[in-house]
């Protein structure tokens, strides 16, 4: 774009907006709630020059695993020469992390000036058809790596898949890592049809990989294949190829599954994309994805933070305490949002846990604290329960344990890694641009 070629109010525009008013037009566009639907995206990506039309995609859907199976992904394309971009959500405390081009996030001054090439182009939409913030990001998103000249896109769904925005391109092999109960309200209240709304990101002959092994979802999913036209590969050994014997940096048997869709994901593509074992194996053994079963240590003190905010997720941290933490009991910081199953999620990990830490979140979706120490009490009698009005207070209170897990919610696990001191945001708050509403 050629700043000097623009009419002088928008140069004006844009020389005055800084990367804070961006964010704040961000903010205000969770006034349009979230929908399903892509006839709005679609239109978006039309007036913004239709960027994704000189990009390749990989889409990646599902309950749990998806985010990491991308992190996986976006390694391995790296390790072979490839120029990566990476699209997920949520952030865990900026909201850059969503853009990344080889893992390097977004610039502020880009953020800044795609927020202001796309605000006279959202000024077209009648009130009641206004993009969403998520449908106004994933075509910021599609533009910057079009500018970017990336040879690769990581293309994360949002919400389902089937109506999500991301599902306006056709990628070079559609992903579905898993299906598990969540957002039952939108998605549906059976597994067959939340794994039918996943599978509406697989296109007409193009091929297909899912790591899902139960019966039920699968039927769906295979139904969804066979009447594209897809080719399906099915992901069930986890213990075969590259993905069996790598040292993966993300622990946990899960993990190990997700790596063997990640590496199943790149041979379906493979003559298009070429991609050798030494970069599979290379990839795999260097993923990093913050807060996904993220050890710190400090001092004497191993921190064990991980996002899991469903009873699927719960009960694979459950999994991966009894597989790779045996015979170690951990004091457990817990957060959680409360349009989630957090009696399930508690009742997976309180009973593996000494002392509980029922913690306040600064989102207006959180579970009031005095609800979530209740839930944690009647999952593990036998536990110390106590509350604390903020993470940082919580992470005082348990200075002398040797081994602490932070848990219950992404959102929950990026305030941790904010007090950490891990992960910043320069001061500026922008957690609360994860929080959204259906529309009306």
């Amino acid at each position: 774009m050629n700043p000097a070629g623009l009419p002088w109010t928008r140069r004006l525009l844009m020389s005055a907006m800084t990367y804070a008013d961006a964010v704040q037009h961000l903010y205000d566009l969770q006034l349009f709630g979230a929908r399903f639907g892509l006839e709005v995206p679609e239109r978006l990506a039309e007036l913004a020059g239709r960027p994704q039309d000189k990009l390749r995609f990989i889409h990646v859907a599902g309950t749990n695993g998806k985010g990491s199976v991308c992190a996986m992904l976006e390694a391995i394309c790296r390790a072979s020469g490839l120029k990566t971009g990476l699209y997920t959500s949520p952030h865990l405390v900026s909201f850059t992390e969503r853009l990344q081009v080889n893992r390097h996030n977004i610039p502020h001054a880009d953020v800044v000036r795609l927020v202001g090439h796309l605000r006279p182009l959202l000024a077209t939409f009648p009130p009641d058809d206004h993009p969403t913030f998520f449908e106004v990001v994933t075509v910021m998103a599609l533009m910057w790596f079009a500018e970017q000249q990336v040879d690769i896109v990581i293309w994360e769904t949002g919400l389902g898949g089937r109506l999500d925005a991301t599902n306006i391109v056709t990628p070079l092999v559609s992903v579905i890592t898993s299906i598990g109960f969540d957002h039952e309200k939108w998605l549906g209240d059976t597994l067959a049809k939340i794994a039918a709304e996943k599978a509406g990101i697989i296109k007409p002959g193009v091929p297909a990989v899912t790591g899902v092994l139960e019966a039920e979802p699968l039927d769906a999913i295979e139904a969804t294949a066979a009447a594209r036209n897809a080719p399906l590969t099915k992901v069930a050994d986890a213990t075969r190829g590259i993905a069996g014997s790598a040292k993966l940096s993300l622990i946990s048997a899960h993990q190990r599954h997700n790596a063997a869709v990640a590496e199943a994901s790149v041979r379906a593509i493979a003559a298009t994309i070429p991609v050798n074992d030494a970069a599979i194996r290379f990839g795999l053994e260097n993923t990093f994805w913050p807060g996904r079963l993220q050890q710190i240590q400090r001092g004497h003190q191993l921190l064990l933070l991980d996002g899991a905010h469903n009873p699927q997720g719960a009960a694979a941290l459950q999994q991966t305490l009894r597989d790779e933490f045996s015979g170690r009991s951990p004091a457990l910081i817990i957060g959680a949002m409360k349009d989630k199953d957090v009696g399930a999620i508690v009742r997976s990990i309180t009973p593996l846990t000494h002392r509980v830490i029922a913690t306040r979140l600064t989102s207006e979706r959180a579970l009031p604290v005095n609800e979530l120490a209740q839930l944690c009490r009647q999952a593990n009698p036998a536990a110390v329960v106590s509350e604390a009005g903020s993470v940082a207070a919580a992470l005082v209170l348990v200075k002398d344990e040797p081994f602490v897990l932070l848990t219950g919610s992404l959102y929950f696990v990026g305030e941790a890694l904010e007090a950490l001191g891990i992960l910043s945001t320069d001061g500026a708050d922008e957690k609360a641009l994860n929080d959204w509403k259906p529309k009306g």
